[in-house]
């Protein structure tokens, strides 16, 4: 069986190197460029700052700051009419995730027609997408560089999933200057969704040495680094390393792809309008007791790596849980949805919609253990009450 990596062409790491955006998306052939980002970035002038390095370079660029937190259908919509009305024929994504996703669903209904929706699931377009870069600003999606596009469905409540290889961008900048304004919140929940990615990758059905080395990697610097990052937004060192890890992450899930967390995430983020990597904060310790059942020695030896206490596998799959939930209370991320607001009724009211919903998302396809609807719900449920499932306590060894 043949397997596929997938990677940008071209990527660009440190500081300053967004100076280089305007000859490098003038190689792909750009002459007006749709910038976009989301209104912090525009009103605080770092679009603008984009918009005049591009047009340094003889490229004319337009901005469109209408990428929303977890970006809907009807931003993707407003942003494929405003690339058509200002005649446009590229793409520069500047921002975190919000704006790469946006972005992404942008340039595959402009190059494609039709609507967003028409491309949930796994490679449904068919036409050349459009000249895309992206620029990060935040340290945890990677979707500078990988082909996952996640859009929220206003109509269902339910967020996306669009898995196509063509939506990945050409180029990819990493400047960790850019990440210094993140504040703490923002930092703690993008290393989250990072970390998360890294591990999803590491026991993944799909994973391959490629996507085990850079996951490994990835989830020790952000070990490292991200109380660092979190508690002195300044500290360059810190930045950079997270920048790095991030796109490590972003390497081993983009070809490894990820599993029932993110499953799960996509479903309640959606729903309740939550932090992604919040939602993958909470959710990350209850799967890797369910999937432990099938894999624990993975999580075993990411325990070895992170040097946790333990000998057994189940001692060492025991201290990483514990670890990540240590993690989450150092970075204040709250432990459970309950704290985040979800309340016992309206989840109960709703919780058969979003399993359903999460046992089709694409990325259950490589989780390593089988779950149904009922197993799903549990999950779901001890992630809102912070206690562990009865079924799937780690077994003895």
């Amino acid at each position: 069986m043949s397997t596929y990596y997938f990677l940008p062409t071209r990527n660009v790491f440190g500081e300053g190197a967004v100076q280089e955006a305007g000859d490098l998306v003038k190689s792909l052939g750009a002459k007006k460029c749709l910038i976009v980002t989301d209104r912090y970035l525009g009103q605080i002038g770092m679009a603008d700052r984009v918009q005049g390095i591009l047009e340094k370079a003889g490229i004319e660029a337009c901005i469109f700051a209408g990428a929303e937190p977890n970006p809907t259908d009807k931003n993707v919509e407003a942003g494929a009419r405003f690339y058509q009305e200002n005649e446009c024929n590229s793409i520069i994504s500047l921002g975190g995730g919000s704006s790469h996703d946006c972005a992404k669903g942008i340039g595959l209904v402009a190059a494609n027609g039709g609507r967003i929706a028409d491309f949930e699931g796994v490679d449904k377009s068919s036409k050349p997408m459009i000249p895309l870069m992206a620029i990060n600003t935040t340290a945890g999606t990677a979707s500078e560089i990988t082909r996952f596009c996640i859009i929220t469905d206003t109509s269902r409540k339910v967020k996306m999933a669009i898995v196509d290889w063509r939506v990945t961008p050409q180029i990819a900048i990493n400047d960790p200057e850019l990440m210094k304004g993140m504040p703490p919140s923002l930092t703690a929940s993008t290393g989250m969704d990072a970390l998360t990615h890294a591990i999803e990758a590491y026991v993944s059905t799909d994973a391959n040495p490629l996507t085990d080395a850079a996951a490994i990697m990835a989830i020790k610097m952000i070990a490292h680094y991200l109380p660092k990052a979190v508690a002195n937004g300044n500290y360059m060192k810190a930045r950079d390393k997270m920048a790095y890890a991030q796109y490590l992450a972003g390497i081993a899930f983009n070809n490894a792809s990820l599993g029932y967390v993110h499953a799960m995430a996509h479903q309640l983020g959606g729903f309740y309008n939550l932090p992604h990597g919040v939602c993958n904060a909470i959710l990350l310790p209850f799967v890797i007791q369910y999937n432990s059942k099938v894999c624990m020695e993975r999580y075993a030896q990411i325990a070895r790596y992170l040097g946790l206490p333990g000998y057994t596998d189940k001692q060492l799959t025991d201290s990483l849980v514990a670890s990540i939930k240590e993690l989450n209370k150092k970075l204040d991320i709250k432990q459970t949805y309950a704290e985040n607001g979800v309340t016992k009724e309206h989840l109960e009211q709703k919780i058969d919609f979003i399993a359903e919903q999460a046992v089709g998302d694409p990325c259950t396809a490589s989780n390593p253990r089988p779950i149904d609807v009922e197993n799903m719900k549990k999950v779901i449920t001890c992630a809102f009450t912070g206690e562990d499932g009865p079924r799937w306590h780690i077994p003895n060894r």
